[in-house]
């Protein structure tokens, strides 16, 4: 198993590894939010609506789907409002940047879930 480069306790010349971490960090914010627009429009493309936070499904399995939908797709939701309300609703700059602060951990954390799962699988 791999240690990280962050916490070795290695010195690097000016500060390579932190470098590192912050670029792979980066990477699996971009794939998160790559992966919430795919699930987002897909959903767009399925029921002929976008996405939101709603649970409204008639049956039980389409609400779990839903459920899903959500938790996946919830920082494409979050930008496509908040830049829907920067516009139209001409809401405060701060909004916008709390916004996109939001999607960006929301979407580490199921880029690194995804990425988890995609390496899970190509080193099985």
């Amino acid at each position: 198993m791999r240690k990280s480069f962050a916490f070795s306790g290695q010195r690097s010349w000016l500060g390579a590894t932190m470098y590192y971490d912050l670029m792979l960090a980066g990477y699996i914010i971009c794939t998160g939010f790559v992966l919430a627009g795919l699930l987002g429009s897909f959903y767009q493309l399925v029921t002929s609506q976008p996405a939101r936070f709603q649970f409204d499904g008639p049956t039980m399995p389409i609400t779990a789907l839903t459920l899903v939908t959500i938790c996946v797709g919830g920082p494409f939701i979050i930008m496509r409002n908040a830049i829907r309300g920067r516009r139209i609703e001409q809401r405060p700059l701060g909004w916008l940047a709390a916004s996109a602060f939001i999607a960006a951990v929301w979407s580490f954390c199921s880029g690194l879930m995804f990425m988890d799962f995609a390496l899970s699988i190509a080193l099985a």
